[in-house]
């Protein structure tokens, strides 16, 4: 679905590029470019990317001391030292009441303080592996491509030498690029929340502390900032405890499920498929 989208935008760009003659070509070249940046950007790139932001943040905001009581819980927990694979984590603490934690592409994970005052240390490490969870199923690559497209268009519109183009240029652009990056989608979030509770039983920790974390955020009540930007907790809650006691499965045995029947339906009904004589 996604690139669908970034080919229609591409192609968008492509038609300013050999458009009018008021075009300013150079703003529509830039335009093409990341439309093209979109669609071909690597996980290296992504990985550089991700390292410049998580620095511009990092200096915008009060990142703990090591002396830091925070620092050093954060520390505690993690002991420096969960890791997935090749990616390995780098974590800090922003010192500021905000309810709130992130992570980029690089293995970046920032926590803010106001939500470790809010949760106990099973709880938050269930949060921590929900923002791993984020950087291993590659969701903040699609931020950045989602990223590139909203950036293509708007140099595009910003390309024709009108009213119209300033406004997109300034207002418009900047409010596309906001939208876009607010939030991850539904299935994002669970697949996030799904990873978070493998992790907790990979490393031996309670399982039932995710359930328990995201029943506190949703405590914080509807109107909170951190509802804006997340789906409802209470309803993540309920899906995890289903999966704990048996109920429910995950995103991922899903997919698995769908297509154990696909691939049985096809050896059945279609046995040519899988066997030679």
């Amino acid at each position: 679905m996604m690139k669908k989208y970034l080919v229609i935008v591409f192609c968008f760009c492509m038609l300013l590029l050999s458009g009018c003659e008021n075009t300013n070509m150079q703003t529509a070249t830039d335009a093409g470019m990341d439309a093209v940046k979109a669609l071909t950007i690597s996980d290296k790139e992504v990985k550089e990317i991700a390292s410049h932001s998580a620095q511009y943040s990092d200096k915008k905001r009060t990142l703990a001391t090591p002396e830091s009581k925070y620092a050093k819980r954060l520390n505690k927990l993690v002991l420096q030292s969960f890791q997935d694979g090749n990616v390995k984590f780098n974590y800090g603490v922003y010192i500021s009441p905000e309810v709130n934690a992130f992570a980029m592409a690089n293995g970046t994970i920032r926590i803010y303080s106001g939500l470790m005052d809010m949760l106990n240390d099973g709880e938050l490490r269930f949060v921590i592996g929900h923002e791993m969870g984020h950087v291993m199923k590659k969701h903040i690559k699609k931020k950045i491509q989602l990223a590139y497209a909203a950036s293509a268009v708007r140099k595009g519109i910003a390309s024709q030498n009108s009213i119209s183009g300033e406004i997109a240029g300034s207002f418009l652009g900047g409010l596309a690029e906001s939208l876009i990056n607010a939030r991850f989608s539904q299935l994002e979030e669970k697949e996030a929340d799904d990873y978070g509770i493998v992790f907790l039983k990979r490393e031996k920790f309670e399982a039932q502390d995710a359930v328990s974390a995201l029943r506190k955020l949703a405590g914080l009540g509807k109107t909170h900032s951190f509802f804006s930007s997340h789906p409802d907790p209470d309803k993540r809650a309920e899906r995890l405890q289903a999966q704990l006691e048996g109920r429910a499965l995950s995103i991922e045995d899903k997919q698995q499920n769908i297509i154990g029947r696909v691939k049985a339906f096809l050896e059945n009904n279609f046995p040519s498929l899988f066997y030679h004589i």
